[in-house]
């Protein structure tokens, strides 16, 4: 069974869709995207600068538009059992899978990504990588720290980010490190993603994702939330609201896609970060891009 994953943010680099630009489909899609947006996010995407494409409000419409015109442009070749997205990846592979229009994916990622970046400015917080450390002693660290931490990415065996203000993370790092941590990366990102400092975020974005027209998709969709396949309209939006406070369960994810029947593992968006992830959960497991 064919498995499709899109990835979320930090995937983007300058460059990225200028090759799809070329073919007549995806360049009505790519101005359509500037009309909906309102500003030329193509000219940023292809031409501009890390630091203008790095911003929350380019950064996520730029992966999700990457990602769906890649899936458009393989036409009757994309033909998924089953997919799956990483945090932004998530709206993705619903469009991609059928459960979204193309128009309203890409107003309720704008929407999420502007909402996410208020809810950072209202609070400074950050994100932090914890290395070689089981998930168990992950969480028993943040549950005993005052401040708000709590795990945000369980990206693969051994990999989580966290998620908070600064001084929890800031505390978490110093306790892990002292658990045997290998490593305690601080991401360069200013909010506190998929965390209950994203509540402000999330509630702004619910009546949005409540007044989208939802469907059920051509296949199962794997949530973050739960890591279940899911293809119920009603819980798949219930799941996408959740989503922005809860953790990206993704070993999760992959483990149960594989559970599932889950035979190889397409990458449709920028990179190749979701296949390394994929790799770190079953090494035999086969993986490609669809670039």
């Amino acid at each position: 069974m064919k498995a499709y994953i899109f990835p979320g943010q930090g995937a983007q680099f300058i460059g990225m869709g200028k090759d799809l630009y070329q073919q007549e489909t995806a360049k009505e899609l790519f101005e359509q995207a500037n009309e909906i947006l309102g500003f030329r996010i193509t000219d940023i995407m292809f031409d501009g600068t890390d630091e203008e494409l790095k911003q929350t409000s380019v950064t996520q419409p730029a992966i999700f538009l990457h990602s769906v015109i890649l899936a458009k442009s393989l036409g009757e070749t994309f033909a998924p059992d089953m997919v799956a997205g990483h945090s932004l990846g998530e709206f993705s592979a619903l469009v991609s899978a059928g459960a979204i229009q193309f128009e309203d994916g890409l107003r309720l990622v704008a929407a999420r990504a502007n909402a996410m970046q208020r809810a950072c400015e209202i609070q400074p917080s950050t994100m932090a990588a914890i290395l070689g450390l089981d998930d168990y002693t992950v969480e028993e660290v943040c549950e005993m720290i005052s401040e708000i931490v709590v795990p945000a990415n369980y990206n693969c065996p051994g990999q989580i980010v966290i998620s908070g203000s600064i001084e929890g993370v800031d505390k978490a790092c110093a306790m892990l490190t002292e658990r045997g941590a290998k490593r305690t990366i601080k991401l360069n990102v200013n909010g506190a993603f998929h965390s209950p400092l994203m509540e402000f975020a999330r509630a702004e974005l619910a009546s949005a994702i409540e007044s989208t027209t939802v469907v059920s998709p051509i296949c199962p969709i794997y949530q973050n939330i739960d890591a279940k396949a899911h293809t119920d309209a009603e819980s798949i939006k219930h799941n996408l609201i959740a989503q922005l406070t809860g953790p990206v369960k993704w070993t999760q994810t992959i483990q149960r896609m594989i559970e599932d029947g889950a035979t190889s593992f397409t990458e449709v968006g920028p990179g190749n970060v979701l296949q390394g992830l994929v790799k770190k959960v079953n090494r035999s497991m086969p993986t490609q891009s669809a670039s």
